[in-house]
């Protein structure tokens, strides 16, 4: 790698930042996406509960009985619609970064079969 250009050089390590940016950001998104997921089958769950099942909430490693079940319905939406805005604005930044990638790879590559 000694002999290579220094700006080709830097773009070997750019495109390998991005890459890594772009698997931690997926990573991400796949976490915020199993959350989402989850609160909407706790959501679609509480909605086929009668009024007199008891429910618990997880505190920690306890549970604790919800007594006010209409507060708990409205924070799990609450939930849902904010982890729904993060998983949006990771894929948007995921879809800028694959963008990003691929120019870098398609111009790697050129610069790479010119040298070669």
């Amino acid at each position: 790698m000694a002999d290579m250009p220094q700006k080709l050089q830097n773009q070997i390590a750019q495109y390998q930042q991005l890459q890594q940016q772009l698997q931690l950001l997926m990573a991400q998104r796949n976490q915020y996406s199993l959350q989402l997921e989850e609160v909407g089958r706790a959501i679609d769950e509480l909605g086929r509960t009668g009024a007199d099942t008891p429910v618990f909430r997880n505190v920690g490693s306890l549970l604790i009985k919800v007594e006010k079940m209409e507060e708990l319905k409205k924070e799990l939406s609450e939930m849902k619609d904010t982890l729904g805005i993060k998983v949006k604005s990771l894929e948007r930044q995921e879809n800028h970064l694959k963008e990003r990638f691929g120019a870098l790879r398609t111009e790697l590559q050129s610069a790479l079969k010119g040298a070669g």
